[in-house]
């Protein structure tokens, strides 16, 4: 493919493959396009499903592994991690050459890898910026990654709102969807039976999916915090529990092994998973009463589903909600009286409308975010992008001239 324009989508988690998912598949099935899929962070981990191999499961190839070193001690850790992830892109995107790389989300790893594309002068696009996670240190990350990018691709409007807020042109900050919700068009269903079976539990009443990360900018024990959860649950004497593992954030083993503690109490009513898979996620979300965690899929994607969310603690502050959405402290009596809450009938009857400020059901975002990158022209795309100031939003020529000296 000569004239095909070599698009590189970084992926680092099993959670922003999910959301990428079908974006990279719209650009495989583009003629106009050539894509190229780096996989770093936890899809390279045994110890966190091994999920690069999901990725070639979907049948997209692999051009490029960055190793990152998965040491969760601290702040500190990650900062080393990151630097070995930036030279590591540093070599990949040498080689590959892309026009465009893709990146989503806010992670550590992403802005490294983002850093490298920049320095490179490789032009980069990214999904769901401008959004505000307060008890988590991807805010700063997210915020960063949008200073860095060209093209912006944003879930709601008050997040383009926001990104232009930074100082981006309104031409290139676009407000497509959050791209997650397109598994809603794309994906049907197993029944609750062949879910079962493949989980190995037997879902109970009520059923909960449960994912918790360390709220890493706020004072939030993480092992505690999952403690409260624990407690909390299992003052609900028939529930299940498919807990998805913690992503590789300072504290997140210290979580999953307040998990792991509590098999006892729960028994074959427990099912613990590092990586669902998107599929299999999505099945999860469709046979359980209530999502519980503080993950951003409890606060996108859920709703969608039409289940009731509780979200705990402070590491999603900042997003919008639907009306679906509890918010809770990390405290045992507060977690059990917002599920209680959650699955009263009145609720879930609120949840079903699926009311969701990130989109509808019939998206077909991929394909809109596909033909962004294809249709961009490229010398722009890689040509110094300005400061647009609020206050001279639409009048960038006047304020270039002022910079410059000249006067009308």
């Amino acid at each position: 493919m000569p004239d095909a324009r070599r698009i590189a989508v970084v992926t680092s988690t099993r959670a922003d493959y999910g959301l990428l998912r079908w974006t990279m598949q719209s650009l495989k099935d583009d003629p106009r396009a050539h894509l190229q899929v780096i996989a770093t962070g936890t899809h390279l981990s045994p110890a966190f499903g091994h999920t690069v191999d999901a990725i070639k499961g979907d049948g997209f190839g692999i051009d490029a592994e960055v190793d990152m070193p998965l040491d969760d001690a601290d702040g500190l850790a990650s900062a080393e991690a990151a630097g070995l992830v930036m030279a590591g892109m540093a070599r990949a995107l040498r080689r590959l050459k892309p026009d465009i790389v893709l990146v989503l989300g806010d992670r550590f790893e992403i802005l490294a890898s983002v850093q490298a594309a920049y320095l490179g002068r490789i032009p980069v696009a990214h999904i769901h910026g401008g959004e505000v996670t307060i008890g988590a240190f991807d805010d700063g990350n997210r915020h960063a990654i949008t200073k860095l990018a060209r093209l912006h691709l944003t879930s709601t409007e008050d997040h383009r709102q926001r990104v232009m807020q930074l100082g981006e042109d309104p031409a290139w900050v676009h407000n497509v969807g959050a791209p997650g919700l397109e598994t809603f068009q794309r994906i049907s269903a197993d029944d609750r039976d062949s879910f079962e079976r493949h989980i190995g539990i037997k879902l109970g009443s009520p059923a909960i999916l449960l994912t918790y990360h360390p709220a890493t900018a706020a004072d939030e024990d993480p092992a505690a915090a999952m403690g409260a959860i624990v407690d909390a649950i299992s003052t609900f004497p028939d529930a299940s529990i498919i807990a998805t593992g913690s992503n590789a954030d300072p504290g997140g083993q210290l979580a999953m092994a307040a998990l792991r503690a509590a098999a006892e109490k729960f028994g074959k009513r427990l099912y613990i998973c590092e990586s669902l898979g998107q599929r299999h996620y999505f099945n999860a979300l469709a046979h359980s009463d209530v999502v519980v965690g503080n993950s951003s899929s409890g606060i996108i994607e859920a709703p969608t589903a039409g289940i009731p969310t509780v979200n705990i603690g402070a590491r999603q502050e900042g997003r919008p909600r639907a009306a679906s959405v509890i918010d809770c402290a990390a405290g045992a009596d507060q977690i059990r009286g917002a599920i209680a809450r959650a699955l009263e009938p009145s609720f879930r009857a609120l949840a079903s409308k699926r009311q969701n400020p990130y989109g509808g059901r019939d998206l077909g975002i991929g394909k809109t975010i596909a033909n962004l990158l294809l249709d961009t022209d490229l010398t722009e795309m890689r040509a110094a992008k300005p400061f647009v100031d609020m206050r001279f939003a639409g009048d960038v020529a006047a304020r270039s001239n002022s910079v410059s000296g000249t006067r009308s």
